[in-house]
Parts: C-alpha cells; structure tokens; sequence
C-alpha cells in the first residue's frame, strides 16, 4: 500500500498539541515541549500499517459506556493551521455522512487528545468537534459494514475530510486498501445502548450502491448566481458532470440552488478542491447521495 495514500491525517495528531498550548486557558495541561520536534507539522516520518495485521475476529468493537468529559481534550475552541473548530456541547442526535480517513503506525504509542495513548489496533477515531469522549458507528456505505469507535482524539484537519479511524477500526470497514471510505457517522447514548461486553463482531447493513461524492461549490436564493458560478467551474474542466440542483429552503424563503459536481472520487475530489481555490471559490465541501 503507498504510504502517501496513508497520510490523510493531515499534519498529524500533534497539531492539536500546538494548537492546546496556544489556549491561553489551559496553560498547564499539556507540556508543549514533549512532543518530538520530527512528528507532526508534515515530520518525515511516513504513515502506514503495522508489519503484521491482528486477527480482526479477535477484536471487539468499542462497548459505548457513561464516562465524563476529558478534562482538557474539551476546550470551547481551537485553532489549526489558521482553522478554527468549535467542540459541540453534546453529541445527541449527531449524524454525518462523509469521507473517513485512517491512521496508523506514525502515531502508535503518542499520546492523543484525551490523554490516552493511540493504539492502531484499537477502536478508536479522532473527529474535530465531537465532544472527547464520544462513541459513534461509522457505517462504510459502500459495502455496508458497521463499527463502533470511541473518540479519544482530535482530526483530521484534512479539507472534506469527517473521521479519522485507528487503522483496526479501518480494516473492518474495508476502507484501507483505498486508504479512505464513504461513510456515515452516527453517535451513541451510552446510557440507552446494550451491549454484550466482550463479543467481537463486525456488523454489516445493506450497502448503497447509489452513495456516490459530489462536491458542492456553492448555494444561491438566485439561480442566475448559480449558473454564473456553474460557468467559472467549467472552465476548469473537471471531467464529470456540474449541476444545479434545487432544494427548499428554511423558513419558507424560496428555493435554493446548490452547484454540485460529481460523482467523483476521493482522489478526484481533492484534485477538483485545490483548483477551485486557486480560483476562489473556498467554502466547497462534501456531499453524500
């Protein structure tokens, strides 16, 4: 597997330790200095899988349980990278879909945002503003499996990037070979959820063969400034198709009209986002059918 299709991660794990020592409020709950200077902010150290892979069947799902709130991996907010993400007072009802990424032996060992250290063969995830800790199911919507993961760490800060899954988690998805997956994610109550602790399992639902990736460029009350935008975007040449779609809007304000490019994949999309920068057009993110 190329290791470069592994470094979804972003900077890595360590731009959230940055990113704690600059919150003038939490000035001694992290020592700045004892992440190695190598690891994170693009370090040269690459990405990847553990020489040998655990039996997956030998390793339970994440048992959702009432725990309190990380003491200092819950800030109000954070910056990275000139980012700012705001962390969610609750989790209740929360339900994404989008584009899950993974992590793996760069990070094995470090210590996360919660404080635990991240084992790559644990179920575990890193989101950016789901409350630490949370435990969610991350459904792979193109081949239906299911798992459930605890967060216990801050990413990916990744542009159109949801989730970043510990490399176990990720391969009973499926979603390493490509080194990111379509997903769904979902939070759990732990206080209404059953469970019989310790039963390794790998669920799975009727996967969607319709969940394909558009990016949406943009969303107008005028469709004039719809298709203006639609222009520019073709201009660029994306290879797929651009369309308007219309949808209603809040409050009985009139329709909207989203641009939409795709299907695409990942890796297309990536592509597609780097140029719309270049042009301009900044707040593009993903979108799921």
């Amino acid at each position: 597997m190329a290791a470069a299709r592994i470094s979804d991660s972003d900077n890595g794990r360590y731009a959230v330790w940055r990113a704690w020592c600059a919150i003038i409020l939490f000035p001694t709950l992290v020592s700045c200095g004892s992440m190695p200077a190598s690891r994170g902010w693009g370090g040269d150290v690459e990405d990847g899988p553990p020489p040998i892979t655990m039996d997956v069947s030998m390793v339970p799902d994440a048992v959702p349980r009432i725990e309190a709130r990380s003491s200092y991996g819950n800030p109000s907010f954070y910056e990275v990278d000139g980012q700012r993400y705001y962390v969610m007072a609750s989790s209740a009802g929360y339900a994404e879909r989008g584009i899950a990424s993974w992590y793996g032996t760069k990070f094995h060992g470090q210590r996360t945002s919660s404080g635990e250290l991240y084992d790559m063969n644990a179920m575990t995830a890193a989101h950016p503003t789901l409350p630490i800790p949370t435990y969610v199911e991350v459904t792979n919507l193109r081949n239906g499996r299911k798992v459930i993961v605890k967060v216990n760490d801050r990413g990916p800060f990744r542009h159109n990037r949801l989730i970043d899954l510990s490399y176990m988690a990720a391969v009973k998805l499926g979603i390493t070979a490509e080194g990111t997956g379509l997903v769904e994610v979902r939070a759990i109550d732990p206080a209404s959820y059953g469970v019989a602790a310790g039963t390794a399992t790998v669920g799975t639902t009727a996967p969607s063969d319709a969940a394909d990736l558009y990016l949406q460029v943009g969303a107008f009350t005028d469709r004039i400034n719809a298709e203006r935008l639609m222009q520019q975007v073709t201009s660029l040449n994306p290879g797929t198709g651009i369309r308007i779609s219309e949808g209603a809007a809040d409050k009985g304000r009139g329709p909207i009209y989203r641009v939409r490019i795709g299907p695409l994949s990942v890796r297309e999309m990536d592509r597609l986002a780097r140029k719309l920068t270049d042009i301009g057009v900044v707040d593009s993110h993903v979108v799921i059918n």
